[in-house]
């Protein structure tokens, strides 16, 4: 498994160069514009759960590799709610309602999202125990990587507005930092895999990174659409 995670850790320093981190921290933006995408990310943050609960988790079998995965499905699968939250304190509402925001979250515009849950949901389904806590330390790097730069923003955020988040915040970046599974990085690297397993797992790994790196590309055309419309909308209440 080591090798695995060594391909985990070096993918994972290629998604943070990705262009939406670039414009995460691009300092002639405020906080709120280098977070406007967020209306983009529900689909897969309210499908997450369902994949916590209904494809990852398996109560029945006494696979102990398994009950690692069911542990942290259990620490992962009530994320959904901070979301919840950041979006009334972000004014989700004042953007999109009702059709509106259907139409946005089942339209073209959002369809790497989309595609990302279905995708997971069959990667999970055709893995093992241990590929499939292969592919949770894929998702949860490239979310330490997500998170890294949003805590940033929302600390900013908090300062000059006393808004919390606590999606985008310290405080969901603190709780993934304290999964079970980090405690228990030496026994994962200790598991033997044998050649053809391991070359499967790789593939998986790849594949969790690939469908990620395209939502970030997608989450970035997002942010560069919603400027121009709040550009418009700012242009047209001045005009009037």
């Amino acid at each position: 498994m080591k090798q695995i995670l060594d391909d985990i850790e070096r993918r994972k320093d290629e998604f943070a160069a990705l262009p939406l981190f670039v414009f995460m921290r691009d300092e002639s933006l405020t906080p709120e514009q280098r977070l406007i995408f967020y209306p983009g990310m529900a689909h897969f943050i309210m499908s997450f759960a369902d994949l916590n609960k209904y494809v990852l988790r398996d109560e029945q079998s006494g696979d102990c590799y398994q009950s690692l995965v069911n542990a942290h499905t259990h620490e992962d699968d009530y994320h959904w709610v901070w979301y919840i939250e950041d979006l009334r304190a972000l004014g989700a509402e004042r953007i999109r309602t009702g059709t509106g925001a259907l139409n946005f979250l089942w339209g073209d515009e959002t369809r790497a999202s989309r595609i990302l849950s279905y995708r997971l949901a069959h990667l999970i389904a055709s893995a093992n125990s241990v590929q499939r806590l292969a592919l949770i330390e894929a998702m949860e790097e490239t979310a330490n990587v997500f998170f890294t730069q949003s805590s940033r923003l929302a600390a900013q955020i908090e300062a000059e507005r006393g808004v919390r988040l606590k999606f985008y915040g310290q405080f969901h970046f603190d709780v993934d930092s304290n999964h079970t599974l980090h405690a228990e990085a030496d026994l994962l690297a200790g598991i033997e895999l044998d050649a053809e397993t391991r070359a499967q797992t790789l593939g998986m790994v790849a594949e969790v990174f690939r469908l990620f790196s395209d939502w970030m590309e997608e989450l970035l055309r997002i942010a560069m659409v919603e400027q121009i419309r709040q550009n418009r909308r700012a242009a047209v209440a001045s005009h009037s």
